[in-house]
């Protein structure tokens, strides 16, 4: 499989600050590929430098197997992280404006059915300033794709939108692979890491922590995570012995074993204290994997 990005010990920084070191990674393309991380960990720093907005001050960066240079962004469709439309144009015009921008052929029916699609026909002729967030952040979304574009790179997609128009983004990315477009999106849900992409990225304080399809990350963290529900209170699993941690979710508890616990004596013990309801052993969740690293209890053992 070919890839769409190549990255090779790329480093990009902001006067004292690293915000990005030393990066290698590789997208193949027509892939969904998901970066993760927390704030300022250098997503979008990492994503700007694809687009050829930030310039690395050492590696290098291929897109489509050729090196840095302008005429490629045609080629890419970005929708930034902070959103931005010229209010006063309608939502018809604004779409043919960023087609046109990126040489985009049949516009009219495109736009045409991209709104029938996304359900904003009837906002064609509309000022952006009369849409809601979530109509705008669905225009904005279509005029990044709108001139169909080879790969499409997303910076927090789904950030402030309802469940609906949520589930509408996210059959439309997925059409979008279907169709052989390459998708590189970040986003701080997860979940929907978990159950969109092919591969998933994470850094962390601008280094690479995480690179691989999610049975891959899984892998290297093992079975060491059982989901259970008890009648009683949840404190009582923390007394338990192979117990390290005990996450809470209200209807489901998340634990996780101490390394060479067996499952089955952990489950007797938690039956000698509780009625047990439901007991599966798991491998850890993107989640549990990101907080892991990035969260209170990682920062803990940096300084322990």
């Amino acid at each position: 499989m070919e890839n769409a990005v190549e990255l090779n010990q790329v480093t990009k920084t902001f006067g004292s600050h690293t915000a990005v070191n030393e990066l290698s990674l590789n997208v193949p393309s027509g892939t969904v590929y998901g970066f993760i991380g927390p704030n300022g960990s250098g997503k979008t720093t990492t994503l700007r430098m694809i687009m050829n907005i930030y310039y690395p001050e050492s590696g290098s960066i291929r897109v489509f197997g050729e090196s840095l240079h302008g005429s490629w962004t045609d080629r890419i469709g970005y929708l930034p992280e902070e959103r931005g439309l010229y209010k006063k144009m309608s939502v018809r015009d604004i779409l043919k404006f960023y087609g046109q921008l990126k040489n985009g052929t049949d516009l009219n029916q495109k736009i045409a059915d991209w709104l029938e699609r996304f359900e904003l026909t009837p906002w064609a002729n509309k000022k952006v300033e009369t849409l809601s967030k979530g109509m705008s952040q669905k225009v904005q979304f279509i005029a990044t794709i709108i001139s169909k574009p080879e790969m499409v790179i997303l910076d927090e997609p789904f950030s402030g939108l309802d469940p609906v128009n949520a589930e509408v983004l996210k059959d439309a990315v997925l059409q979008l692979q279907k169709d052989g477009t390459t998708v590189i999106f970040s986003t701080h849900d997860m979940a929907v890491a978990e159950k969109m992409c092919n591969f998933i990225f994470m850094i962390f304080k601008g280094n690479k922590v995480l690179d691989g399809s999610l049975a891959d990350i899984q892998d290297k963290y093992g079975v060491d995570t059982i989901r259970v529900r008890i009648d009683e209170d949840a404190d009582i699993l923390r007394t338990i012995q192979g117990v390290d941690k005990v996450n809470d979710y209200g209807q489901v508890q998340e634990l996780r074993m101490s390394n060479g616990t067996d499952s089955q004596e952990l489950l007797r013990a938690i039956m000698s204290k509780a009625r047990v309801k439901h007991f599966e052993i798991s491998k850890p969740s993107l989640h549990d994997i990101f907080v892991r690293i990035a969260g209170p209890e990682a920062e803990e053992a940096t300084h322990a």
